[in-house]
Order: structure tokens, then C-alpha cells, then sequence
């Protein structure tokens, strides 16, 4: 549905901190799901752990996050966010079930819990295949750059 390159048109990140590579499926306003291609080459894996590479849970979030602001900003018109960012604000709940290592494809469902105006709860879940490895609950804004 949306591919790196239309992520960036959304998103400020870049690498080696954007992370999300593909939106498989969203329903503005509701519910968003984007997908992560783990690699040996991530920055993160040379000091997370050198002997035993595990993607940090804190990115997993972060990711979620990510996924929950493509969301948000697409379920406005355009011009309603132009020079605009969406915030990240606030996680509660989280729980980190298992470890993603290198290889693994991550699948984050992230679905809108409520939102007025610019402000976005969500829900978030990361699966590598069927595996639930991280949850949370996560909060944003649309604001002004």
C-alpha cells in the first residue's frame, strides 16, 4: 500500500532511524499495519549485543510510533498537516515478550484508541510471524515543526 519512499514523503526520519520500510494495510482514522526488515547491518546490532544481536525493545516502540503517525497524518487532508510533525508523547503498558534478532520481519498493528484534533492514542502490537514480541499503549501529536 505504501512503499519506503511514500513513508518518507509522510515521515521525517531518515536512516538509521527511520523504521518502518512498508505499510501493508491502513484504514484512516483506525488502524495501521507496517512491517520491518531486520538485518544483520543495523547500526544498532555492533554494541546490542555484539555476541548476541537483539533488536532493542526501545526501536520496537519506536517503530510502533512511526507506523501510528503515517497513520495519523493520512487520515487528514494534506493541506491540514502541511509543515507539520507528529510528535511521539507518551508510552504506557509496554511489554517486550521476545527478542527480534537479525533476519526477522516484524509486523507492527498499531490501532487508534481515540483522538481529538491533533491528538493520537494508540495501540500497539509487534509480531515476528505469528509471535507477539512487544505491546503498548502509545500517545502523539501533530504539531507545528
Amino acid at each position: 500500500m505504501l512503499d519506503i519512499i511514500g513513508i518518507m514523503k509522510v515521515l521525517p526520519h531518515r536512516y538509521p532511524f527511520l523504521l518502518i520500510d512498508r505499510i501493508l494495510e491502513m484504514d484512516n482514522g483506525k488502524r495501521i499495519v507496517g512491517m520491518k526488515n531486520v538485518t544483520f547491518n543495523e547500526p544498532f546490532f555492533q554494541g546490542h549485543f555484539p555476541d548476541y544481536p537483539i533488536m532493542p525493545g526501545v526501536l520496537l516502540i519506536e517503530a510502533m510510533a512511526q507506523a501510528g503517525g503515517v497513520l495519523a497524518f493520512l487520515s487528514y487532508e494534506p493541506e491540514r498537516v502541511k509543515d507539520k510533525n507528529f510528535y511521539f508523547s507518551s508510552i504506557d503498558k509496554v511489554k517486550f515478550r521476545k527478542p527480534v534478532l537479525p533476519g526477522d520481519q516484524v509486523r507492527f498493528e498499531v490501532e487508534v484508541i481515540k483522538h481529538r484534533s491533533f491528538l493520537w492514542r494508540f495501540s500497539g502490537k509487534a509480531f515476528v510471524g505469528e509471535s507477539l514480541v512487544a505491546e503498548g499503549e502509545l500517545q502523539g501529536i501533530i504539531s507545528n515543526k
